[in-house]
Order: structure tokens, then C-alpha cells, then sequence
């Protein structure tokens, strides 16, 4: 149940404070006064999107917060998101500032508009006063509808079975009509993978063939100037070496006069040593290279067949194998969506799938729409059309996001008159109690604890105001009701009244909102009855109205 409306600066309000009661309560006062604006606030409050134009005129932000008291579901709720505050109490809060951003809060903590909106949905339903135009709206009869029969999440997921089997069928058509295109790309994929495929040229095998053609094709000159180099150092009569030695058998004994020597003959004899391994080492190199034309040969001829399907196919050798994997994974992709087969088969599978849903679905809707038009036709009654009732003709339609459904609300003005479209036969006297009807009826089978009207009772006038006073006196029974309304009948017929009011202060326009007693009600409700001058006859008519409970 809604406790409590806190506002700062928020459209025409600068601070207001307002606390509700359980019941049927009205708010009513002039037109512009900001009933509405309340309501907006409370919309706000509850996940609705906000804007920069929701903060008053000169102010850098607008606060809106709600209280509520919670149930055992909310609590378990807000336990579920680590958001409890006090125990049974939720407070909603939004801040928004001069551009537009805004700040959701739920019992203090931050929170995102979409958990505002789902725990808002827990708390409070809304019946606009425009409800009756959706009426004539083939799209705003199946909302109704399906509102009433409790199906968006089935409609929800219908919506995304309809648009898995739409892209598949797409793709589908796609691939049939550019099957010569994809046959063609598939051909010529394949030739060059069969190609390179036989070249099985592995990876880093190309470096290889390259270093090996260089040895192979200079292995004389390799072999020649090792030997020279090894004989050079050690094995020629007078090789380094054999000098160096030589020099070191003279230092030798200096070293042993002059200590100052010690460092060049030590430098002399590590170069002797470096230069024994190293004429070791090309003694072996020379000995391991082997002079093979044919292995020369096959090498060469390797390298010449690479080269050339490399320049064939426009690619660097080492680019080869990369260009093979590339190949083969799109040629796997072609052969994924050039198999109609298979396509046609998750085609057949995701519209079974589709058509199941929508059978459900249209199964509720057809029940629903029965237990609509038998409760619709009795309020409607109620409400003045004597013999009225309405019905809903639910026809086999092509396949859509929404359904397989054609609904058609259709009505009968009177008894004996045969039901045609509502959008055809309807006035605007009865689109009005019609819509007020389905806001009835389905507030009647929703669990939410508060529903809001707001000038859900337009167009109503007479006796037929009377009856909806006592529709929502009824509903006020059960629940919280809090009516936005010009009727002075409904006003009557409310456990507790607030007057919306504007008054000007320091130059600028400001709402404020009082809870009437007894005396006022009956000034107020006089004034809804009489216009702007309030007489004797007036106020003897609202005590009548608010004597009759």
C-alpha cells in the first residue's frame, strides 16, 4: 500500500509531502491544478523514464520518493536483491538533474530504472485516461487482452521463436538465390586447396629449403675455405699457432724478470687456446659437408614448385600454409549453409516450435477473452447500457510476431443488436464506460495492493458517475484505490478526499495538495457540481452525495 509522496521541485511543485490511507481515495481540483502531475511522480518513482522536464522551472535537480508498505513477497523480493531497509517499509526514490540524468534508489541503495519498474509492477497498477482509445486499435485490443490474461512472458518468448524462424528462413532464400554465386566461390576454394594441399608445404618449411639450397649449392667454396682456414692456424708449416707458440716459449721466462709482461702473455695464451678450438671446429665442418648434386637437385626443384604455385595463387611461399587454413574454414562454411537439407530441417523445427507457442497462446487468449467479455458486459450494464455486452472474436491470422490471433472487440449497444466492431458502432460515451470496464475488470484480477485511476472516468456523466463511484467504492474494499476525477459522484462516494490546488508565491505557480474533512468535502464537491459560484442548492446536493455512505 502507498503511504507516503515526497516531492522537491519537481514540474510546479517546490515541496510537498502527502500521506495516504487505505480505501478509495479521490483526488480532485481544477483542471491544471497537477493531479496528474502526482501521478507522473509516482510513475517516476516506479521505473518510468524520466526527463529534464520533470524538474521545476530554475532548479538544478527534482527529487520524487515513495513509500510503501511491504508484504511478505516484497520483502523476500528485496531480500532476493540485497535492498531490504525497514522492516515492512520500501521507500522508491529518483533524483533527476537539470539534464536529464537521473538516480533510482530502493530503500537508499542504488538501483537501476529496470529493478524500479519490475518491484513498481509489485506495487502499484496504472489505468490511464486515455486507456479507451487503445479500443479502437487493432494492437491496443490485443494489449488489452493480453494483459487481462497475464501472458507477456509467453507473447515474450512467441516474439523470439517468430524471429529465430524469420532469420532462418532468410538465410535460406538468400542461400538458394545466390547458389550459383556460392557454387562458383566453393569451386574455386576447392581447387586451390586441393592445389596446395598437394604441395603439402609445411610450416617453416620454405626458411628450411632456402638455407639448405644455399649449402648445397656452395658446398665446394664451404668445404675449401674451412680446410684453408684450419691449415692456416694449425696444420701449415709456420700456422699461426705454430708462431704463437714460439712467441710464448720466449715471453715465458721475461714474464718471470718483469711481472709487468704477466697480462699480454696470459692475453697470447688464451688466443692460442681459442685458436686451437677453432681450427678443431672447422676441421669438423669441412668433414661434415658433403658434396650432393642430387640432394642439390631435388632441393632446387622443391623450391621451384613452390615458388611457382606461390606466384600462381599471388601469395609470398612463407604465406602458403596460412592461406591453406583460411581456405579450408571458409570452404566449411560454405558447405554449413549450401546444405539446404539441413536448413530446411531447423527451418521445420523452429516454425514446430513457433506454431506449439502460439497454439498455447491462443488458447489463453480464448480463454481469457471469454471471462473479458461476460465480466466486460456486466460492468458495462452496470454503467448504463442496458442489453450491452461485448464480445471478443479471436480469427485464425497469418503467422507474426504478436500470434496466429485476429482480435476484434465488437459490441452490441442494446439487447437484441448484433455485436459488429467496435471501432465502427462505438460513441464516445460508451468507448468511455467500455474502457472503464476493462480497467475494472482487470484491476479486479490483478494482486497489486494499490491501482491508480486517472480520469479513467472521462466522458461518464449522470447516473452512470454514480455506479463508478461505487465500482471503486467496491474495489476500495479489498485495496488501496486512489481515483484522479472531475465527477463530484465519485468524489462522494471515496473514503477520503485530497484537493489539488495551485497558488502563487514570490511571482512563481506552485501545486499543493490538503486532505479534506467533512466541511471541506462538501465545499469541494459543491464546487465540482457548481462551477465556480457555490450556492446553497449546490452545497445541499454534495451533502446529499456524501450522505449516501
Amino acid at each position: 500500500m502507498l503511504l507516503a509522496l515526497h516531492l522537491r521541485d519537481f514540474v510546479i511543485v517546490d515541496a510537498l509531502d502527502i500521506e495516504f490511507g487505505s480505501g478509495f481515495t479521490t483526488l480532485t481540483g481544477e483542471t491544471g491544478a497537477g493531479k496528474s502531475i502526482l501521478l507522473d511522480a509516482l510513475a517516476l518513482a516506479t521505473g518510468a523514464r524520466a526527463d529534464a522536464g520533470f524538474v521545476r522551472e530554475g532548479c538544478s535537480r527534482a527529487d520524487v520518493c515513495a513509500e510503501f508498505r511491504a508484504d511478505a513477497g516484497i520483502d523476500t523480493w528485496l531480500a532476493t536483491h540485497e535492498l531490504t531497509g525497514d522492516p515492512g517499509i520500501v521507500q522508491l526514490r529518483r533524483v533527476i538533474d537539470s539534464e536529464g540524468r537521473s538516480r533510482a534508489l530502493i530503500n537508499g541503495q542504488p538501483a537501476t530504472a529496470a529493478l524500479l519498474r519490475e518491484l513498481g509492477e509489485m506495487l502499484i497498477d496504472i489505468h490511464g485516461q486515455h486507456a479507451a482509445q487503445s479500443l479502437l486499435r487493432p494492437d491496443g485490443q490485443r494489449l488489452l487482452l493480453d494483459g487481462f490474461a497475464g501472458v507477456d512472458a509467453q507473447v515474450r518468448d512467441l516474439a523470439n521463436s517468430w524471429s529465430d524462424w524469420r532469420t532462418v528462413a532468410r538465410e535460406l532464400a538468400e542461400s538458394e538465390h545466390h547458389a550459383r554465386e556460392l557454387g562458383l566461390e566453393r569451386d574455386r576454394l576447392q581447387w586451390q586447396a586441393d592445389e596446395l594441399s598437394q604441395l603439402g608445404l609445411s610450416d617453416g618449411e620454405w626458411e628450411q629449403l632456402e638455407t639448405e639450397q644455399k649449402r648445397l649449392a656452395h658446398a665446394a667454396s664451404l668445404i675449401e675455405a674451412a680446410s684453408g682456414a684450419a691449415q692456416a692456424l694449425s696444420d701449415n708449416d709456420g700456422a699461426i699457432n705454430s708462431q704463437l707458440h714460439h712467441l710464448l716459449g720466449r715471453l715465458r721466462p721475461l714474464v718471470q724478470i718483469d711481472a709487468s709482461l704477466r697480462d699480454s702473455f696470459e692475453l697470447i695464451d688464451s688466443a692460442v687456446i681459442q685458436l686451437d678450438e677453432a681450427a678443431s671446429q672447422l676441421s669438423s665442418y669441412a668433414s661434415r659437408i658433403d658434396l650432393d648434386p642430387e640432394r642439390l637437385a631435388h632441393t632446387e626443384q622443391r623450391i621451384s614448385t613452390v615458388f611457382s604455385l606461390a606466384r600462381k595463387m599471388r601469395l609470398d611461399p612463407p604465406e602458403i600454409p596460412a592461406e591453406l587454413a583460411r581456405i579450408k574454414e571458409r570452404l566449411a562454411q560454405l558447405e554449413a549453409s549450401s546444405d539446404p537439407e539441413a536448413m530446411r530441417a531447423r527451418l521445420k523445427v523452429l516454425e514446430a516450435t513457433y506454431r506449439k507457442q502460439a497454439i498455447a497462446l491462443s488458447h489463453q487468449r480464448r480463454q481469457a477473452a471469454e471471462t473479458m467479455q461476460d465480466g466486460v458486459s456486466a460492468l458495462i450494464a452496470e454503467l448504463g447500457m442496458a442489453g450491452g455486452r461485448l464480445q471478443i472474436a479471436l480469427e485464425t491470422a497469418e503467422p507474426s510476431a504478436s500470434g496466429t490471433d485476429r482480435i476484434e472487440f465488437r459490441v452490441a449497444a442494446h439487447t437484441g443488436a448484433t455485436p459488429r466492431a467496435l471501432a465502427k458502432v462505438a460513441s464516445g460515451g460508451e468507448l468511455s464506460r467500455i474502457g472503464l470496464a476493462i480497467a475494472v475488470l482487470a484491476a479486479q484480477a490483478n494482486p497489486v495492493p494499490t491501482l491508480i485511476f486517472d480520469e479513467a472516468d472521462a466522458g461518464i456523466g449522470g447516473a452512470v458517475a454514480d455506479v463508478v463511484g461505487s465500482l471503486m467504492r467496491r474495489l476500495g474494499e479489498s485495496r488501496q484505490v486512489l481515483c484522479v476525477t472531475h465527477l463530484p459522484q465519485v468524489a462522494a462516494r471515496a473514503h477520503r478526499q485530497l484537493a489539488v490546488s495551485k497558488r502563487e508565491l514570490d511571482g512563481r505557480t506552485s501545486s499543493q495538495v490538503e486532505t479534506l474533512d467533512r466541511t471541506q468535502r462538501v465545499e469541494e464537491i459543491a464546487r465540482m457540481l457548481g462551477g465556480v459560484e457555490i450556492t446553497a442548492t449546490t452545497r445541499k446536493h454534495a451533502r446529499e452525495l456524501l450522505g449516501k455512505d
